[in-house]
């Protein structure tokens, strides 16, 4: 192979370059690989296993661990019969041609002349070629190869462990832009336990793989887990564009529910970090899912992007992020009305605008406010936001309960008073509570939601 090129040119000298290369340099080539394959006992087995893994459309545990890395090989999870779609691969709504994430709305009139198109054109194509080339790889540094490769021992070892010890089922999915999704499946419904039936789909973060993330947390509470790797991580195809992105959540959902057998109302979704957007989207898209845990989560990307940019290039920032990367976290979340659990990082150097420093500047406050001024917002008025501002200023449990308790808050009129206006009205969010009660009333409710409903504050964790 390596000497090809020296031969190619002894040959063209020699004015036989087309028929010599042909017939005598191409046909031993594949003869001779051939040959050394059927005398190779090792891949015998592994032919006979991968035919067996195709005849039964599932592959075994002893693909899984022989031979992790031809994952591309294996068939694609078939759908039972009653599926909407009934194709090899798991689609979702683009499949008909329909759109999962709605573009960005165009002004009309005059910033749609041509003028203006040819004024902006070369800001579109600067954006293009940003977020297709480093852009995409900052904000997700597990799509990068050397990264992967430096973490294939223990991504191997992570996933040896779900196979052997959790009985894990590995699958690929097919998703509805081609790109095949590596997914995890432990089933514990099984098992004695309250937390088998209910199934948690784990988001991992930019630089996390199911193998070694955010699984473990749900495995050792006794539910059933479904992980899966972003387009680009390790066993899935593609690139992870936000697009992209919601068409791997969708088919995951749609796996668990046609394929797995689970119901919207038993899934729970726990994303970390910049995996909220597509736990976000999904619950966004699928409201009949049970609940959402949202761990350190920003609100949107843009703030943070534009803090580790230079400021003079403020509008190319925005330009990029809102037409490649707009992960618009909080807008999703705010369409959907089951519960939710935010989990804030004190000591978060990610999500932190000026620093871990600065708890304040962390945008997961920000992911909190957006979503309590949405359901609640006679009550997050001036004095309501100031008061949570007050308690989400706290760095620690002391000064989160001398902030709550010079409020007086009245934990037991806080739960009547939410109780009473769920009894009479039953409606959807958001809600009127709070149009008229008084100034006191307001901020003991405002912080009664953040305590106890929304936010806790932890360390950072030990491992990635």
């Amino acid at each position: 192979y390596y000497s090809s090129p020296l031969v190619l040119c002894y040959l063209y000298r020699k004015g036989n370059v087309y028929s010599l290369w042909h017939s005598l340099l191409l046909p031993p080539v594949p003869s001779l690989s051939g040959w050394g394959r059927w005398r190779n006992s090792e891949y015998q087995q592994f032919i006979s296993i991968l035919e067996e893994t195709r005849k039964n459309h599932t592959p075994s545990n002893k693909v899984t661990l022989l031979w992790q890395q031809l994952v591309n090989s294996w068939p694609a999870s078939q759908m039972t019969p009653y599926s909407p779609y009934g194709v090899l691969c798991l689609t979702s709504a683009l499949y008909a041609g329909v759109s999962l994430l709605k573009p960005e709305p165009k002004l009309r009139g005059a910033a749609d002349s041509m003028l203006n198109s040819l004024r902006t054109l070369p800001c579109h194509i600067v954006s293009f070629l940003i977020a297709h080339s480093f852009g995409r790889r900052i904000l997700y540094p597990g799509s990068v190869y050397l990264l992967q490769r430096a973490m294939r021992p223990m991504l191997q070892q992570g996933q040896a462990r779900l196979i052997e010890e959790c009985e894990g089922q590995r699958n690929k999915l097919v998703a509805c832009d081609g790109n095949e999704i590596d997914t995890m499946f432990v089933d514990r419904r099984r098992e004695e336990g309250l937390h088998g039936q209910t199934l948690v789909i784990c988001c991992e973060g930019n630089a996390g793989f199911y193998e070694v993330g955010c699984m473990n947390t749900p495995l050792e509470g006794g539910y059933s887990v479904l992980g899966w790797n972003h387009p680009g991580f390790a066993g899935s195809t593609g690139v992870p564009f936000p697009q992209n992105e919601a068409n791997a959540m969708d088919v995951v959902i749609q796996f668990a529910v046609h394929k797995l057998g689970f119901q919207l109302s038993d899934i729970v979704v726990y994303a970390w970090s910049i995996g909220g957007f597509t736990a976000s989207w999904a619950v966004m898209s699928y409201p009949e899912i049970q609940a959402l845990v949202l761990d350190a989560s920003f609100d949107d990307l843009l703030p943070l992007a534009l803090k580790v940019m230079p400021d003079s290039w403020r509008p190319l920032v925005t330009h990029t992020v809102r037409q490649y990367m707009n992960l618009n976290s909080a807008e999703q979340l705010c369409k959907y009305q089951g519960p939710v659990l935010l989990i804030r990082r004190t000591k978060d150097e990610i999500i932190t605008t000026t620093g871990p420093e600065d708890i304040m500047s962390n945008r997961g406050n920000n992911l909190l406010l957006k979503l309590l001024q949405f359901r609640y917002p006679k009550v997050m008025t001036d004095d309501g936001v100031r008061a949570v501002r007050a308690w989400l200023a706290a760095s620690n449990p002391v000064e989160e309960a001398a902030v709550y308790s010079s409020y007086e808050v009245d934990d037991d009129w806080c739960v009547s008073v939410l109780q009473s206006y769920k009894t009479e009205r039953d409606v959807f969010f958001p809600w009127s509570v709070g149009e008229d009660m008084t100034l006191e009333g307001r901020r003991q409710l405002a912080l009664f939601l953040v305590r106890n409903n929304f936010i806790f504050h932890c360390p950072p964790p030990s491992t990635t």
